[in-house]
């Protein structure tokens, strides 16, 4: 890898438990300070079309507040390209997004959308952002990725994450392996995310040239037992003993 890991933490689901009731709390804000407290090293949300879970408003207050630099992840869709146009987030990480998957499902069609994908990387770049594009760990994809003009790809993980056949996961794994030497070599920021916790960790690790992994759902969950802080803490001590 060289150098240190980055870890961002997705706090998307702060505001899941928020928006089941319809309350105000909890406050993804609050959350994103006790992840700086802990060590962390950017915050991600994702603002999804169907708004179901962070919203306009927790985008506004975070740029404003948030301790820590803002990874936006979002759809390549005109109303939401516009509101990251004016909050200028450090990061902007255009994904996929389906309305009725529990989850992002996969990777960009980055060949496919080229020409739209390229106009708004551009745009978003000429505005201040870093871009980088959530793929997975294909060749000519990667190689689409650079001539968008994007700075970073973001790896995904979550096939692998998911995978129960060991010859499936190990499979897996070659190929995340082989896509960040691929990225790497075309000049790209490599980051990875989607499905990564305490116990695949070791493997994700042995993916080449890693500079940043954004990690959700599996920090919160242990944040229900064990508290935000420790459950952020806990991630960078595997991280470091790794």
């Amino acid at each position: 890898m060289g150098g240190k890991l980055n870890l961002g933490i997705n706090i998307d689901h702060v505001a899941t438990l928020r928006q089941a009731r319809g309350t105000i709390y909890p406050e993804p804000l609050e959350a994103a300070r006790l992840c700086a407290v802990a060590g962390a090293d950017s915050i991600t949300i994702h603002l999804r079309e169907d708004r179901r879970h962070i919203q306009d408003a927790d985008v506004y207050t975070l740029s404003k507040k948030c301790p820590l630099p803002i990874n936006l992840e979002m759809a390549n869709v005109g109303e939401i390209v516009e509101i990251a146009l004016e909050v200028k987030p450090a990061e902007v990480c255009l994904v996929p997004e389906k309305r009725r998957e529990l989850t992002t499902e996969g990777g960009l069609d980055v060949i496919g959308n080229f020409q739209t994908l390229e106009k708004t990387v551009q745009r978003l770049k000429d505005n201040g952002s870093i871009v980088s594009l959530f793929v997975e760990p294909d060749k000519k994809a990667l190689e689409a990725c650079a001539q968008t003009g994007a700075q970073v790809i973001e790896l995904h993980t979550g096939s692998f994450c998911d995978a129960t056949d060991p010859e499936k996961a190990e499979a897996l794994l070659k190929k995340l392996i082989a896509g960040a030497e691929c990225a790497h070599g075309l000049g790209l920021q490599v980051n990875a995310g989607h499905g990564i916790h305490l116990g695949n960790l070791p493997d994700i690790l042995t993916i080449p040239h890693l500079d940043t992994l954004n990690i959700g759902h599996s920090i919160i969950a242990r944040a229900v037992f064990q508290g935000l802080e420790n459950a952020v803490s806990e991630m960078l001590t595997a991280i470091n003993q790794a």
